[in-house]
């Protein structure tokens, strides 16, 4: 005898009244999307769009957490080996992050990132940090905190999602920090 398949539960049913609320609230995350690929984010002065998002996501987790290889890395950031190295062979090629032995199995290789790359992160985030400071300016640190929660769920909602975690998993799923 074999025991049938568990059935997925499908979306969560609206609420009466929720349609007008999704229906803005899609709209929203499309012209947050479209305004932060036209502004890359990019922060203030002459650092302004400069270092593209795959390149800043990954220098960002190398800095997290440290040396790692290609596999983990391309696993932590939700993405295939392929795009990893695809991605990284810029940053590697202008000294950005360099390949290290592993220290434990020689054989294998890491990705670091390089006291060049730690400068240059370091000089991004702090225009990307005064660019976030002008766009909240006026917003209280509470709501500042609100938003940024908010988001932090939303991204994990999503990165959960797409890691195909049932419904009731991902609330409590953690977001990868990319």
């Amino acid at each position: 005898m074999t025991t049938p398949a568990p059935v997925s539960p499908g979306p969560a049913p609206e609420a009466p009244g929720d349609h007008g609320l999704l229906d803005a609230l899609q709209h929203q995350v499309a012209v947050f999307a479209r305004r932060a690929e036209q502004t890359r984010l990019g922060g203030t002065g002459q650092l302004r769009n400069s270092m593209d998002r795959a390149a800043y996501l990954l220098l960002n987790r190398l800095d997290q957490e440290g040396p790692m290889g290609v596999k983990a890395l391309a696993a932590g950031m939700g993405i295939d080996s392929s795009t990893v190295t695809r991605q990284v062979a810029p940053l590697v090629d202008t000294g950005l992050v360099k390949r290290t032995s592993h220290p434990e199995d020689g054989r294998a290789v890491v990705l670091q990132l390089s006291p060049r790359g730690q400068a240059r992160l370091e000089e991004v985030r702090s225009s990307r940090r005064e660019l976030m400071a002008q766009v909240t300016d006026g917003w209280t640190e509470a709501e500042r905190d609100s938003f940024c929660t908010l988001l932090t769920r939303f991204n994990s909602a999503l990165s959960a999602r797409q890691a195909g975690l049932p419904p009731a998993e991902r609330e409590t799923e953690a977001a990868p920090a990319s």
